[in-house]
Parts: structure tokens; sequence; C-alpha cells
């Protein structure tokens, strides 16, 4: 008989959780959370993506061959069954896989067109305020040289003849005194 050892201290018990009922699906999230964050140290498991279901490859030699003689025996029909099952499995496959790759094809499409039209109104975009800056900074030229011609046509002159030069500055000069003798404005008038 095996001797008795010595007693076991006892555990220290765990305070049992509140049974909380997530209301939406944020609440139970947030559950989740608070659980995984109890112990920052345990490993948490994140799952795999789980790989599609593929039929088995149809096998390389095959030893039971179903002869076509009549009599076949009773168990012969359920062999049949069962490849014929396996075979229409193989077949919705591989039809399945063609309609997948065929919606990828158009879906990739789909986004190549979407590009397209996307660049071609960006690049239309890019033009017309290409064009509004050019026409900016055309009329600010413009502008800067009616300036220009402004301030000029006195020095165009000056640099054509002299006679014409000197009748200029005696006729600025009496329209100068005439402005100086005549006011510009009266005061008093109501």
């Amino acid at each position: 008989m095996a001797a008795p050892s010595a007693p076991r201290p006892p555990r220290p018990r765990k305070e049992p959780q509140p049974l909380v009922i997530p209301r939406s699906a944020a609440e139970e999230q947030r559950l989740r959370l608070e659980r995984l964050m109890r112990n920052p140290e345990k490993t948490v498991p994140i799952p795999e993506k789980l790989n599609e279901w593929a039929p088995r490859p149809p096998p390389e030699f095959v030893r039971d061959v179903m002869g076509s003689s009549a009599g076949a025996g009773s168990g012969e029909f359920h062999v049949y069954r069962h490849l014929r099952r396996r075979e229409y499995q193989r077949q919705d496959f591989m039809d399945a896989m063609a309609e997948k790759q065929r919606l990828d094809e158009e879906f990739q499409k789909k986004l190549e067109r979407n590009k397209m039209i996307a660049e071609e109104q960006t690049a239309k975009r890019r033009r017309k305020r290409q064009k509004l800056k050019e026409k900016k900074l055309q009329a600010k030229k413009n502008k800067l040289e009616q300036k220009k011609q402004e301030k000029e046509p006195g020095q165009s002159q000056e640099q054509g003849s002299s006679e014409d030069d000197e009748e200029e500055d005696s006729k600025e000069e009496e329209e100068k005194e005439d402005d100086a003798e005549e006011p510009s404005f009266v005061m008093g008038r109501g």
C-alpha cells in the first residue's frame, strides 16, 4: 500500500466571471478582446486559411477494371455507383473552377476598363486645368504688355521725330498750366 502523502495546499479559486450575453456584434468583439487581454502572455491561436476542397486525383494505374461481360456480380453495382459519384464530383469541381476563373477574368477586365476610364477623365481634367492656367498666364502677360505700352508711347514717340516731341511737350505744359488754374472740383456747391 502506498504511504499517504502530505496534504496539498488548497488551490486558489478563480472568481467566477459573470455571465454576459452580448447584444450586438461589437459587444461580442469587446468581450473576446477583454478575455484575450486578461492574460497577455498567452499565445493566441490564429486560424489558417482553409484550403479549398479538391477531388482526389484519378489513379495512375487502375487495378480492378470492370469488364463488359454479362452476369456481373451483385457487388459490382455498388463499386460502379461509387466510381460514378466520384466522377460526377470531379466534373462538377472542374466546372465550378472554370466558372470561377471566368468570373475572375471578367472582374479583372472590368477593373482595367474602369481604370482606363478614370485615367481618361483625369487626363481630360488635367488638360482643362492646364488650359485655364495658360489662359490666366496669357491674360497676365497681355495686361503687363498693355501697361508697358501705356507707359511707353511717350518714350517710343521720342525716338521718332524730335519736332513732334517738342510740340507734345509744349502742349503738355500748357495743359498742366490750365489744370493748375482750374480746380478739379468745387467746394460749397449744394
